[in-house]
């Protein structure tokens, strides 16, 4: 499968472009200059026992892949998805995006009273399925592909399919995914991230995550 992360340059983005790779998954990575994004594509494949990333502008990122993975700060989020809606259209997007306020981190920003997951999906409309995943996720963990990352993903989304998909998609790269429901439900889960950040800098980690006990998903 072909997976672009479109705003593909941060640490988020390529600590997921590195897991994903080391899967067998053919990854492009977005960025608004395509010579950025062929920069780190090359690092990434240093990592790799052959090329599987490649750099594009995020429009072509997205046209070209099979599903996509959004990892653009808040602040141009709504920008970046009107930009590439076309491109989008029957496929899902994975939106890994937090409202954080950057001037402390420690509260949520939101345009609105609703999540970027559900912003995303208001510009795109029913021809693509939005997915929320990742939001609580440390990306010191993503990067540090040699550890176990001992957290849960909570996946949002309105189409129950797409959710599933995107499940499978988790724990193929050795994370736990949970089904937390329909993408309203990523409001709560935006919510947990400022939360995360005050625990790792009052307990000097960089790792904080969540794990929810007393369930077990299917296949476990």
């Amino acid at each position: 499968m072909k997976i672009a992360i479109i705003g593909g340059t941060g640490k988020e983005a390529l600590g997921l472009a590195l897991r994903l790779a080391r899967i067998g998954e053919e990854i492009i990575i977005g960025s608004r200059q395509q010579q950025k994004a062929e920069q780190k594509a090359a690092e990434l494949n240093q990592h790799l026992a052959q090329p599987r990333v490649r750099g594009l502008e995020n429009k072509p990122a997205a046209a070209e892949a099979d599903l996509a993975i959004l990892t653009v700060p808040y602040a141009g989020h709504a920008a970046t998805v009107s930009h590439i809606a076309e491109a989008l259209r029957d496929k899902i997007l994975i939106d890994t995006t937090v409202p954080l306020d950057v001037k402390s981190f420690r509260q949520l920003a939101r345009k609105s009273d609703i999540s970027a997951a559900e912003e995303a999906q208001q510009i795109l409309g029913s021809a693509t399925k939005v997915v929320a995943a990742f939001q609580n996720i440390s990306h010191e963990a993503l990067f540090d592909v040699e550890t176990a990352i001992d957290c849960d993903v909570l996946v949002c989304g309105d189409d129950r399919e797409a959710r599933s998909t995107v499940i499978r998609l988790i724990e193929r790269i050795g994370m736990r995914a949970l089904d937390a429901g329909p993408l309203r439900m990523a409001r709560l889960v935006e919510e947990i991230t400022p939360l995360l950040i005050y625990l790792n800098r009052r307990y000097h980690s960089k790792r904080a995550g969540i794990r929810v006990t007393g369930i077990a998903p299917p296949g476990e």
